[in-house]
């Protein structure tokens, strides 16, 4: 039975549609219709591919844009193959052959474990946490051997970035399952040329170079700490920077309760220069898991810093993690609420004066650079708010660093890790 859907790709998304290989990087331009060309690829992928219950995948950067801009497309386009049903809830498109196309997140990478893909597709990869990919999407694919497709516009020389060069290193070196390609607004005729025009007007130059001629080079709009940390590693402050055993490691946390915790540590030099040593995240473990890490990195610590929520007491066991933290043998030092404004402009401070492993921050580092404001769609402007993102736990930690190593003299030792005797201020 011939099956027709109500899908006419243009040329150029015609041969993108023949031209992919088992790993794809592709960079499109604002209104290039890649979500529409990416629903469409799997549908195709789950009702060709020969393996038995087929599995596809879109992960979008949060689960309100993947049902916002992706599932009226799944129900629309795949709701004319006889037999397709819909799980509203779950975000998914079961198919008559057994095979299935899902929606997923990437706020949250240890829930997506345990699954197996044949193909998956992230849509606005560079806005993703990159632990989804290395972490958890890679080994899903392994048993069938399945493919990725990497979309999204250009923000930065960010990990999207860096998937792009390392395409472009597999195609050099004659790599048959390597695919990228770069879809400019000027060369692709999709939008047109007066509306290019106007949009160019009323932009600056470098958000139109970024938006529609995706260009990597041009500045992250509204980030926080990008100009910074470029101006850093220009100067050679992202580099190898060893551990002084003289000298306290001080560590700030953002810890979640239901999603990601992070780490910084840190050590203070006289003269006031910061040298960040190392970074961690995780998710899904409780503090017990952070308390062994810190144990197995055998730093010789200093403050704990926190924020003040962790004074909170929980439902479940009555007691808060400061107190949790305390029978674990981490001594927090609890940082004051303030507005995260005030945070940000403690972090900004700070930044110049920080020298960065460049090897064991990476991850934190890669969040610190695209941590940015909200954008408003509708107004058209930014919000007075940073945006939530998988950047956000990272940045938090951060700004509780500044904050708490504010006015610390280099060398200053705070309360040991780990309890050196019987003495609770929480039972006695």
């Amino acid at each position: 039975m011939e099956i027709k859907i109500p899908y006419k790709p243009r040329p150029i998304q015609a041969d993108m549609h023949k031209e992919l290989k088992r790993w794809n990087v592709l960079v499109m331009h604002r209104r290039f219709g890649k979500t529409v060309w990416a629903v469409n690829h799997m549908i195709k992928r789950v009702l060709t591919n020969p393996l038995p219950r087929p599995r596809v995948a879109l992960i979008a950067p949060t689960f309100t844009q993947a049902k916002r801009i992706a599932w009226d497309y799944v129900k629309y386009y795949a709701g004319v193959i006889p037999g397709t049903t819909f799980n509203e809830t779950e975000l998914r498109a079961d198919f008559a052959n057994g095979g299935r196309i899902t929606l997923l997140s990437a706020e949250n990478p240890d829930a997506l474990r345990g699954i197996y893909l044949d193909d998956c597709f992230f849509d606005e990869y560079g806005m993703q946490n990159p632990r989804v990919w290395g972490e958890v999407v890679r080994p899903a694919l392994s048993d069938r051997q399945g493919s990725a497709t990497f979309l999204g516009t250009p923000a930065g020389h960010n990990h999207f970035y860096d998937m792009m060069q390392n395409a472009k290193r597999e195609l050099g070196e004659g790599s048959g399952d390597w695919y990228y390609r770069v879809c400019k607004a000027s060369e692709t005729e999709i939008v047109k040329t007066e509306e290019l025009a106007a949009a160019r007007a009323s932009m600056t130059e470098e958000q139109y170079q970024q938006e529609f001629e995706c260009s990597f080079t041009a500045a992250i709009i509204g980030a926080y700490y990008a100009k910074l940390l470029a101006d850093a590693d220009d100067a050679g402050k992202i580099t190898r920077v060893p551990y002084d055993p003289s000298l306290p490691v001080h560590t700030a946390w953002d810890l979640g309760m239901n999603d990601s915790t992070a780490i910084w540590f840190a050590q203070i030099f006289r003269g006031g220069a910061v040298n960040v040593i190392d970074y961690y995240e995780s998710s899904g473990v409780g503090l017990d898991h952070y308390a062994e890490v810190l144990r197995q990195k055998e730093y010789h610590y200093g403050d704990h810093l926190a924020p003040h929520d962790i004074e909170v007491r929980e439902l479940g066991s009555g007691k808060s993690r400061l107190e949790t933290a305390y029978n674990l043998g981490i001594r927090f030092r609890v940082i004051p609420k303030m507005k995260i404004a005030d945070g940000i402009n403690a972090a900004r401070m700070m930044l110049p004066k920080c020298y960065f492993d460049d090897d064991k921050c990476a991850v934190g580092l890669e969040c610190l650079k695209q941590y940015r404001q909200d954008w408003d769609d509708k107004r058209q402007i930014f919000r007075n708010h940073p945006r939530h993102d998988f950047t956000s736990h990272a940045a938090d930690a951060f700004r509780y660093l500044a904050v708490g190593l504010q006015n610390r003299e280099a060398g200053v030792r705070a309360p040991q890790a780990v309890a050196e005797n019987s003495y609770n201020p929480f039972t006695q």
